[in-house]
């Protein structure tokens, strides 16, 4: 008797994997080394799943990882002089949203079940100046997502919880994705721009991120013009609000020209496209004492001082700005146009940005 009351009592343990040494796994996309998107870098391989290692995180299950332009370049190589990747092998992916389905045992912000995202900001050191000034994002000490195996192309991710913003059970996944980078990126950039009615903003790049930016200076009451290589593009600003809209030209005398007779110089520009001359462009089309917002990497471009004009540099931005960018779009019903991806087509994804056949912003799904 004895004997089979042990066995009964052996029979409802619990059994996990990790009391045998065992890893779980869960399927990403891996770069282990920097090279041109056509030649498929990313693999499709399984690696250990994260998994909660301190009290204050949470265990997210990934239901959409948006594709951002940033990436491309990473994975590319283009941006090796900025350290990016800053290791590999790497798994990129850095605006991210799911499913709370873990929380350790001092996690007050979250409970399972929850919805939340990720900028690509994971984590800072929460003591610095910048950290003490609500500027997290500037940290010297901050973590990328995405810069590591902790990236977005996968199916799950740990995160301090206050490095985690919650997203509405409304939101579908593939419309909050994006609004963690370029969404995040569009409205800090609008904000540089200190908007008012009927200010007169050019965007030069209408992407993932400029197609949110045209809607955030709407709310604003700005007057945007919005700049383009591709007509799509500028048929979505149009549809989305512009006022007008025009291609990029890199004749840039001829492009100022039909500018100025349109609309006459700009009070404010923003460039989302990584491309110097757009940047210089930019800076020639606005007004003498007007306000430059670059949120993209480039060379220093040429600059009058004696025009009197401010050029500003921004970056994502704060936990507080995320949950602002969260509550405008959903009191504006504002539009976050994405084409959806299954996580191992990661590859054709980045391609297709690459190629300007994404209208918007690309998804994936794992």
């Amino acid at each position: 008797m004895k004997r089979y009351i042990k066995e009964i009592e052996i029979t409802n343990v619990k059994i996990s994997p990790i009391m045998f040494g065992i890893m779980e796994k869960m399927r990403a996309m891996v770069l282990e080394k920097c090279a041109k998107i056509e030649t498929n870098p990313l693999k499709l391989i399984e690696i250990d799943k994260h998994e909660i290692k301190r009290p204050n995180e949470i265990l997210i299950k990934i239901e959409a990882c948006g594709v951002c332009h940033s990436q491309l370049h990473g994975i590319e190589g283009d941006w090796k002089d900025l350290g990016i990747p800053s290791s590999l092998p790497t798994v990129p992916g850095h605006e991210v949203v799911g499913k709370v389905v873990e929380i350790g045992n001092k996690v007050t912000k979250f409970k399972v079940g929850d919805r939340a995202g990720i900028t690509p900001l994971l984590e800072a050191c929460k003591n610095c100046q910048y950290c003490k000034e609500g500027k997290e994002y500037l940290c010297e000490s901050s973590i990328i997502l995405g810069e590591s195996l902790k990236g977005g192309y996968t199916e799950y991710i740990t995160v301090v919880e206050d490095f985690a913003t919650k997203v509405p059970e409304s939101m579908k996944a593939e419309y909050a994705a994006p609004l963690f980078c370029a969404g995040i990126t569009a409205y800090k950039a609008v904000k540089a721009a200190e908007p008012q009615l009927h200010k007169k903003i050019g965007i030069f790049g209408i992407g993932g991120v400029g197609h949110m930016a045209v809607q955030f200076a709407k709310v604003e009451n700005c007057d945007v013009i919005a700049f383009s290589r591709t007509q799509s593009h500028l048929d979505v600003a149009k549809r989305l609000g512009a006022i007008d809209t025009m291609v990029f030209s890199e004749n840039q005398e001829e492009f100022l020209s039909k500018l100025k007779e349109k609309h006459g110089t700009l009070d404010a520009a923003i460039v989302f496209a990584p491309a110097d001359i757009v940047t210089d462009t930019a800076i020639k089309s606005v007004k003498k004492g007007g306000l430059i917002v670059i949120a993209t990497v480039g060379e220093n471009p040429a600059f009058m001082a004696f025009e009197e004009k401010t050029i500003r540099g921004t970056l994502i931005g704060s936990t507080k700005d995320m949950e602002q960018v969260i509550k405008i779009c959903d009191d504006n019903n504002l539009e976050v146009i994405t084409q959806s991806f299954p996580l191992e087509r990661a590859n054709e994804a980045l391609k297709k940005l690459k190629d300007s056949e994404i209208e918007a912003r690309g998804v994936l799904i794992p």
